[in-house]
C-alpha cells in the first residue's frame, strides 16, 4: 500500500498525517509508504512547521526528517491512495488527474475515513495557535487509525479469497 497526503503548503496538515500514519504502520509491522505533498511549492525543501514538529513530537513521533514537495502527476500513477485534506486540494488533485489518460491512485478527503461521506476538511492552522495543531493532529490520528484497519481488513479478505 502506498498512500500519499496532500494539503497546501506541505508543511502543517499532510506532514502531521504522514508522521502519524508512519508511526502506526511501523508499529503494525507493515510494509506500507506512506509520504506527503502539497499543492503549491512554496515551501518545496523545507522542513514542516515547527508547530507541527512540536505537537507530533509531544506524542512521540519526529517528523523532522520530512521536507516539502509539490505533488506530482507521477504520484497519481504511482500511490494507490491520495488522501486530501480540505476540498480546495481535492479539487486540485482531480485537476492534476484530469490531465492524464489513466490514473492508479484512489482519491479521498481522509477525514471520510472517520466520518464517511461528510467530506469534512481538516482545518489549516497555520494561522493560528498551537492549540490549532493539535486539533489537527486529533483529528488526523482518529483518521489514520480508520484507514489501517480499513486497509487491513481489506488485505486479510484478499488474502483469504
Amino acid at each position: 500500500m502506498r498512500i500519499l497526503m496532500v494539503c497546501l503548503g506541505n508543511i502543517c496538515r499532510s506532514p502531521l498525517a504522514e508522521g502519524i500514519l508512519k508511526d502506526k504502520v511501523k508499529k503494525a509491522g507493515l510494509e506500507w509508504e506512506v509520504d506527503s505533498a502539497g499543492i503549491g511549492d512554496w515551501h518545496a525543501g523545507e522542513l514542516p512547521d515547527q508547530r507541527s514538529i512540536a505537537i507530533a513530537r509531544r506524542f512521540g513521533i519526529d517528523i523532522t526528517d520530512q521536507r516539502a514537495r509539490q505533488i506530482r502527476k507521477e504520484d497519481l500513477l504511482d500511490f494507490d491512495l491520495i488522501l486530501a485534506m480540505d476540498d480546495s486540494n481535492l479539487r486540485q488533485v482531480h485537476l492534476l488527474a484530469k490531465q492524464l489518460s489513466q490514473t492508479k491512485a484512489q482519491v479521498d478527503m481522509i477525514m471520510n475515513y472517520s466520518e464517511p461521506g461528510k467530506n469534512r476538511a481538516v482545518p489549516d492552522p497555520y494561522y493560528g495557535g498551537i492549540d490549532g495543531f493539535e486539533k489537527v493532529f486529533y483529528m488526523l490520528d482518529e483518521a489514520t487509525d480508520r484507514i489501517l484497519e480499513r486497509h487491513q481488513q481489506s488485505e486479510k479478505r484478499i488474502a483469504n479469497s
